[in-house]
């Protein structure tokens, strides 16, 4: 098993991760009749993306022997309806390093094949942009 999540009621979830025994609360958004005090589930769907990139071009940067602690992904998901769904997941990587192109290319390479994006709908937008240095 990886995770429980139990319903607490009040559209809130709390999801326990089974090795580790971490726990993460979800909220419904504001928008669709939860408090928002919490990330929604499509929230954490949107920070996956992200985090799952910046963890993929972590284990590049540690097989190239090049240190990217620091770099940080801002994260904006925008919803559709008809169905309610995520439309678009715009995400900007800001990587603190000065690179040659051909290592930027790598690590943007990396990050856009991680598992995460290669298990979203293909109809969903990805607008993802490099900053470097």
């Amino acid at each position: 098993m990886t995770s429980k999540v139990i319903y607490k009621g009040a559209l809130r979830t709390e999801a326990r991760h089974i090795h580790s025994g971490n726990t993460i609360i979800t909220d419904a958004p504001t928008d669709n009749k939860g408090k928002g005090e919490a990330f929604s589930p499509t929230d954490l769907v949107a920070t996956a993306l992200a985090s799952c990139m910046l963890t993929i071009m972590g284990i590049k940067a540690n097989e190239m022997n090049i240190n990217i602690e620091g770099t940080y992904a801002e994260v904006k998901k925008i919803m559709a309806a008809g169905p309610r769904r995520i439309a678009r997941i715009i995400i900007v990587i800001n990587i603190p390093i000065s690179a040659d192109e051909k290592t930027k290319n790598i690590f943007e390479k990396a990050a856009l094949t991680c598992p995460v994006d290669k298990s979203l709908s293909d109809s969903m937008i990805r607008d993802v942009k490099f900053i470097w240095d």
